[in-house]
């Protein structure tokens, strides 16, 4: 991650990291670095939050693998492996059991998006506000 893109997530006033991030129906949580739908967590691995996590942080952008490489496995050269194809497949397949898979999307030029509406997810547990 270069500096400009530092700056833009870790600004320098006193504004804090949410720790929630809504993705479709699925609430994201920082503090869990996990997902859950309803009820029920999902059990992702850390590079399968921060895919999703970093993909929730711009809805409907589509981010190349040199961009997801770059911002989440904090690389800046291309391996000669598909480690993110590979995770986006786990991420899909813990989604399907919710029938969600179809939210994390591969845009037609290459790269992923998450293709879910804005906004909070129907389920919240009592007293917490996700954002």
């Amino acid at each position: 991650m270069n500096s400009i893109a530092a700056k833009h997530m870790f600004p320098d006033d006193d504004s804090l990291i949410s720790r929630f991030r809504e993705a479709g129906d699925v609430t994201l949580d920082l503090f869990h670095r996990d997902g859950r739908v309803d009820d029920r967590w999902l059990g992702f691995h850390p590079r399968e939050f921060e895919l999703l996590w970093r993909l929730a942080q711009q809805p409907g952008v589509p981010m190349t693998r040199r961009e997801l490489l770059a911002d989440v496995w904090r690389i800046d050269f291309e391996p000669e492996t598909n480690s993110v194809a590979v995770h986006v497949a786990r991420v899909r397949s813990k989604l399907g059991a919710f029938g969600l898979s179809k939210i994390l999307a591969t845009h037609p030029d290459g790269g992923y998006y998450l293709d879910a509406p804005p906004g909070p997810s129907e389920f919240t547990l009592s007293g917490e506000t996700p954002t």
